[in-house]
């Protein structure tokens, strides 16, 4: 099978479409992958190293107003259209798959133009600029969370298969989750984090915090800063806590973050849509600190189904603060009857198998322009 992947701008549209060419990959020997990304976006560092062809479209971001970015976004999303015509028709896929970003806008349309089959994927709770203006051009729209199949009324086909980012916790390794911090397995793990790049509105909390720590003595917290972030969150925490207990284990980055996850109790972190398929995966309770940055709002979206849910709590960004952090944690962890109910919850929200599904329903429009393309050849002129 060959299948062009698109989509970028950021990791949150760049992994899971690399999820979806890993578990095609998996199931479909043979299979070759173009990845066709912007030149600036985070998919121009993360996409090579993986097993795929990468190419790149001169691409910028159109604005909502009248402006000359805004012409200059119009002129460059014609020329991309162009130029994904031209991969496309060398390339010959059988299905294209987009995840959204700027980048994925002119690919689509172009392979919707072309006659190759599409299948949009929309991480979030509220979807994006480019997939709801694709939509209309799509065969499949596949959406993370229920709720926002409504938002794709123009749609030809609505599909709810979760995010196939929570396919990378479904290979997680849980002892090796607790070794890899030096932690007795079994344990108590509260696992605080900012994503990727950290966040400094959760380490200021962090570091508010550690001093209350104590009481929870039975608790391992894990503390993950972000890399930038480290050097001077650990100089804070040894002013406010000169000697870091046993049970606190701070870190810039975690590299091998599904193994910490699935020995996790309880997290504190942010609601990129990522993060949220790996927690309902597994089934994990939450403290969600969504981004007041996030576009479009999405990351309150987010974290709002899971409240609705009962999977999670959220605490906002400016009402965030140590004391408050400590209390909402405390609280949880000596309720073990209302963590189990979370972590139900989490799990029914959670689809596990979404990259499974998504490579199925790619295998399906494939199959379905071969028998047209089989019926047309056998047409009598």
């Amino acid at each position: 099978m060959r299948i062009v992947l698109t989509g970028g701008g950021s990791g949150a549209h760049v992994y899971p479409a690399l999820a979806i060419g890993r578990q095609l990959l998996e199931e479909e020997r043979g299979s070759e992958i173009l990845y066709i990304g912007s030149k600036t976006g985070a998919e121009a560092a993360i996409v090579p190293p993986a097993p795929m062809r990468f190419e790149t479209l001169d691409i910028v971001r159109v604005g909502r107003r009248i402006s000359f970015d805004h012409v200059r976004g119009i002129i460059r999303f014609i020329r991309g259209v162009r130029r994904s015509k031209t991969l496309l028709l060398d390339f010959k896929p059988d299905v294209v798959v987009g995840t959204g970003g700027s980048v994925s806008g002119p690919v689509v349309y172009a392979a919707a133009k072309l006659g190759i089959p599409t299948l949009l994927h929309e991480q979030n709770a509220a979807p994006g600029r480019a997939n709801a203006a694709l939509s209309r051009y799509a065969d499949v729209v596949a959406v993370s969370f229920k709720d926002s199949a409504d938002s794709f009324k123009r749609a030809r086909r609505v599909l709810a298969a979760g995010n196939p980012c929570a396919a990378n916790v479904l290979r997680a390794n849980r002892n090796k989750g607790y070794a890899s911090l030096g932690i007795p397995y079994g344990s108590v793990i509260a696992l605080i984090y900012g994503g990727s790049r950290g966040s400094k509105a959760i380490n200021d909390a962090m570091v508010d915090m550690a001093p209350l720590l104590q009481r929870l003595p039975n608790v391992h917290f894990v503390f993950v800063t972000g890399e930038s972030y480290y050097d001077g969150t650990m100089a804070r925490m040894k002013k406010v806590l000169p000697a870091l207990s046993n049970y606190i284990h701070v870190q810039p980055y975690l590299h091998n973050m599904p193994d910490v996850l699935a020995a996790t109790t309880i997290a504190v972190c942010r609601s990129g849509a990522s993060a949220l398929a790996e927690l309902t995966a597994l089934g994990i309770p939450a403290i969600l600190v969504p981004s007041p940055n996030s576009a479009n709002h999405r990351q309150i979206a987010n974290a709002s189904s899971l409240v609705e849910a009962g999977a999670a709590e959220m605490i906002a960004e400016w009402e965030l603060t140590g004391a408050g952090l400590f209390s909402r944690l405390q609280a949880l962890l000596q309720d073990g009857e209302r963590m189990a109910r979370m972590g139900a919850a989490a799990l029914n929200m959670g689809e596990p198998r979404s990259a499974a599904l998504l490579v199925s329903e790619i295998r399906k429009l494939a199959n379905i322009r071969k028998a047209t393309e089989m019926g047309d050849c056998h047409t009598p002129v």
